[in-house]
């Protein structure tokens, strides 16, 4: 935007920008899934330049508009799965703050946000999101089932497809805040690329983060799951529901922490034995794919917060 454009133009085009992306995610399909991610660029740009305070005027603004040309839930949605996390992302740019620190700033804004929706949907539709969610997902089955009995298939290979859903769906359940968080990291992720993609566009920079083979997250991870595999044992074994559920979050949540360090350890291997790209993503692709290796390196990297392999292999060259 040119010189010219006084800062209250610039911010009326941006939240009409946000709205027009908020109706085409609504009203189009398939591009409406892309589009959607963009939902949190225009309220960055015009945080990250005029504050923090005209940011959160044009997302309320936004979401008024959006409410009057849409359903106020979906304008809700947008609003707390985008919006927001746009306005913390530019704060945080406004800020001048490392990379780190403003994904981490953006995912704790997204997570709040993933939480007040749910608790909003149910204290004013009285609509119990997972429930509902976990209904479809039946129903979904169902109607599956249905399909392989009409294609003749063997009866008691279904009845015992049928008897592994309702387990399988009562874990997924368990595992809801850490399918919330999931969520959240998708949004973050999602804000965080189109910023970055849309910035330089702007003549505004965004941090970038440190080489992958230098990530490294702190020592509590590996104590938090320790501390989530005991609780989950205590918990299995005297039947205390609510401690199982909050250990079996803890324990996965610190495996997928766990995990990103282990990749990054081994890019920090591949780095210093000079392993190619395509042998580096052949590698990659195999641990992925294979759930001894996923556990293996989810492993390995906790263990690494503790004993900082990185430096071993680094002192001993």
């Amino acid at each position: 935007m040119g010189r010219s454009v006084t800062p209250t133009i610039e911010g009326g085009l941006l939240v009409a920008i946000t709205v027009l992306l908020g109706l085409v995610a609504v009203y189009v399909p398939l591009l409406g899934m892309f589009v959607e991610f963009f939902c949190a660029v225009p309220l960055a740009v015009l945080t990250a330049r005029q504050g923090a305070g005209k940011g959160l005027s044009a997302l309320i603004v936004a979401f008024m508009l959006l409410t009057i040309l849409i359903t106020p839930l979906l304008a809700l949605r947008l609003t707390l799965s985008f919006g927001i996390c746009g306005v913390a992302l530019g704060w945080c740019v406004r800020k001048n703050f490392e990379a780190v620190k403003i994904f981490l700033m953006t995912l704790i804004v997204a997570s709040a946000a993933q939480v007040l929706s749910l608790a909003l949907l149910l204290a004013i539709m009285d609509v119990n999101f997972i429930e509902t969610q976990l209904e479809l997902v039946r129903e979904s089955f169902a109607e599956s089932f249905k399909m392989y009995e009409s294609m003749g298939v063997d009866p008691a290979q279904i009845n015992e497809a049928k008897g592994q859903v309702e387990p399988a769906l009562e874990a997924l359940a368990l595992l809801m805040p850490t399918l919330i968080m999931l969520s959240a990291l998708i949004n973050t992720l999602a804000v965080w690329f189109t910023s970055k993609w849309i910035f330089p566009k702007l003549q505004m920079k965004l941090p970038t983060f440190p080489p992958f083979a230098e990530w490294k997250f702190p020592s509590i991870f590996m104590y938090t799951a320790a501390f989530g595999a005991i609780g989950m044992y205590w918990g299995f074994t005297r039947g205390w529901t609510q401690i199982y559920e909050i250990a079996l979050n803890l324990t996965i949540m610190s495996l997928l922490i766990g995990l990103i360090q282990g990749l990054s350890l081994m890019s920090f291997i591949f780095d210093r034995y000079n392993v190619s790209k395509f042998l580096r993503r052949l590698l990659y692709l195999i641990v992925l794919l294979n759930m001894f290796f996923v556990q293996l390196v989810a492993i390995t990297g906790l263990i690494d917060m503790l004993f900082d392999y990185r430096k071993r292999l680094g002192t001993g060259s």
